[in-house]
């Protein structure tokens, strides 16, 4: 096995594994590594891969897929140097892209790449730890994982088939139906292409929620406006009285999956009318209208623990998964560090 960089990686051969890989998402694709390259100002994006050098022309002498897995993702970059000093992160979003024949061997080498090669970057862009946020089932691998030092972290998701709207509305539990029903009742709308004007304003609601109840830096605007340019993504915004009142962010794999990357939603202030619930009903539509079969609602917190947002997700009738994360912590005194300033501003912001 030989390890490639992003500029060595053979797109066609990249493309190929993304469609035949069950472990396949959006954040794995070629276009994803794109997009995040456009917003480099506000991440710094990888993409390490290894193939199999031996096996490159068969018989007939015809170009076999030769990479065996790929990891896509980006290191956080914060302006302010404090919080870049004590935060940065390396993500990876989906899990890594794998052949469906890879082995242990394959997926730790993989993992081991990924850690030298970002442990490699100058101070101000190494990670302090670096995550995989699985979206598909890497269990088999988890010995492999552990090899290549990384430690697995339940984590709950929630997955929903979306191949009708019938299915859909099927799968609703009676309290969100009744919602979706007043909050259309009362005269909402989707806005499914929003002005530049609209993604400000439901980005604004972004920040109200992160502010509020997420507690984490949310990303820059920039970030919502680029992505809204990019073929495989799709915003639909809320609208009641003229007023952008939530939306949802999502991407898609064409024929795959969509994922529901960002939602949000002025809820109780406007009597009747639940423009969260209606964002995400609106994506699902989507998706079953697009002949995209399945929603990924991209996390719902870790199994045990009390959680709204798992509370909110449960109420769409998707099935709950545990496929969980990997770890590998770079530098333990400051993840030790940033955990407990994590905590003290979740902290300040409750009082």
């Amino acid at each position: 096995m030989k390890e490639i960089l992003s500029k060595d990686i053979d797109k066609n051969e990249w493309d190929k594994l993304v469609q035949s890989s069950s472990t396949g998402t959006w954040f794995q694709t070629p276009d994803a590594y794109v997009f995040y390259e456009s917003v480099s100002e506000l991440l710094k994006p990888f993409a390490i891969g290894i193939e199999n050098p031996a096996n490159t022309m068969s018989s007939k002498s015809e170009r076999h897929v030769l990479l065996k897995g790929i990891c896509i993702g980006y290191v956080t970059v914060q302006h302010n140097p404090i919080l870049q000093f004590f935060t940065r992160r390396a993500i990876i979003y989906g899990g890594p892209l794998l052949t469906d024949d890879a082995n242990e061997e394959d997926v730790t080498l993989l993992m081991q790449s990924v850690s030298r090669k970002l442990r490699s970057l100058p101070w101000k862009q190494r990670p302090i730890y670096i995550e995989t946020r699985n979206f598909n089932d890497f269990s088999r691998y988890k010995e492999a994982f552990k090899t290549a030092g990384f430690s697995y972290i339940p984590h709950n998701n929630f997955h929903i088939h979306t191949t009708s709207e019938e299915q859909i509305n099927q799968q609703l539990d009676e309290n969100r139906r009744r919602n979706i029903r007043a909050t259309i009742k009362a005269g909402a709308t989707i806005v499914d292409n929003p002005s530049t004007e609209q993604v400000k304003a439901f980005y604004k609601i972004l920040q109200n929620l992160y502010s509020r109840k997420v507690k984490t830096p949310l990303i820059p605007l920039i970030f919502f406006e680029t992505l809204r340019k990019s073929p495989d993504s799709v915003f639909l915004l809320v609208e009641y009285k003229g007023k952008i009142i939530g939306g949802i962010a999502c991407v898609f794999l064409k024929g795959r999956c969509m994922y529901e990357w960002y939602v949000c939603g002025e809820d109780g202030k406007y009597d009747g009318v639940y423009p969260s619930s209606y964002a995400t009903y609106a994506g699902l539509q989507y998706a079953a209208n697009h002949n995209i079969p399945l929603f990924d609602m991209m996390g719902a917190g870790v199994p045990g623990e009390p959680n709204g947002i798992r509370d909110f997700k449960a109420r769409f009738g998707g099935q709950l998964v545990e496929h969980g994360r990997f770890i590998h912590i770079v530098h333990p005194l400051l993840y030790r560090i940033g955990k407990l300033g994590l905590k003290l501003l979740q902290l300040t912001k409750k009082q």
